[in-house]
């Protein structure tokens, strides 16, 4: 009779063996990822990052990609602040996510009101430089996870500085210095606030609107910009990058 219950009894033990093996290796995988991606995000706080997935996918595409990196304090502010107004208002005051800014675009869906998201700064250098581009539930997930990591080691100044590094200005065309000498013949750093309401115009379709086109579009949307930048500066919304 012991010898059936010790029997018994390693049995149950294998058992819970096998039961805390599987379901601890999910958790292991869990923390390496997360250890990585850390090391991965905690890395870029001070080198310059080399890109993104749909970055090397254009110079792919294209054979060469017109980008040269500069620190923030080569890159005009009126630059910042004209982006901030166009695409992320609140960047200064959120913690990643502009909820206001979900709230009223599922408000507007459910009306069936067609808008922009809701991506904030944060999620946008998330997505381009981390990840791709799609509307998969794994890559949002993915994004909000590298989002969180971007608030929490990056300051609120290297998130803009990456940004305004990164983001697409026209075919093949990256980054505000790229851009400031593409589209006008200078550097980042000497960009008029005219021309710096015109580039962050056309951020939501780079490769189909020219900051130089002076359709009534674009001049409406760069003074609405140039306004959005003022009232920023004038408020003192924008001093986390200032």
């Amino acid at each position: 009779m012991a010898r059936t219950k010790s029997k018994a009894k390693k049995r149950k033990d294998k058992r819970r063996r096998l039961l805390f093996r599987l379901f601890s290796w999910p958790f292991r995988v869990f923390a390496y990822a997360l250890a990585a991606a850390i090391l991965w995000v905690g890395a870029y706080t001070v080198i310059p990052p080399l890109g993104g997935y749909y970055l090397a996918a254009e110079w792919v595409r294209l054979g060469h990609i017109e980008r040269e990196w500069r620190d923030l304090e080569d890159i005009s502010p009126d630059l910042a602040r004209s982006v901030m107004a166009a695409e992320d208002a609140n960047f200064c005051d959120h913690w990643g996510f502009d909820l206001e800014a979900i709230e009223q675009a599922i408000e507007a869906n459910a009306k069936g009101r067609r808008v922009r998201g809701a991506s904030t700064l944060s999620q946008q250098v998330a997505k381009n430089l981390f990840l791709w581009h799609g509307r998969s539930w794994l890559r949002k997930g993915l994004e909000a996870g590298f989002t969180v990591l971007i608030e929490t080691i990056w300051t609120k100044r290297r998130i803009v500085e990456v940004y305004l590094n990164i983001a697409e200005f026209g075919d093949g065309v990256f980054g505000a210095q790229a851009a400031a000498r593409h589209y006008f013949g200078r550097d980042a750093s000497a960009l008029t606030l005219d021309q710096a309401t015109r580039l962050a115009a056309i951020l939501p379709d780079p490769k189909g609107r020219n900051p130089r086109a002076a359709t009534p579009f674009m001049n409406r949307r760069a003074a609405a910009i140039a306004d959005g930048a003022r009232t920023l500066e004038g408020e003192g919304r924008a001093e986390c990058v200032e």
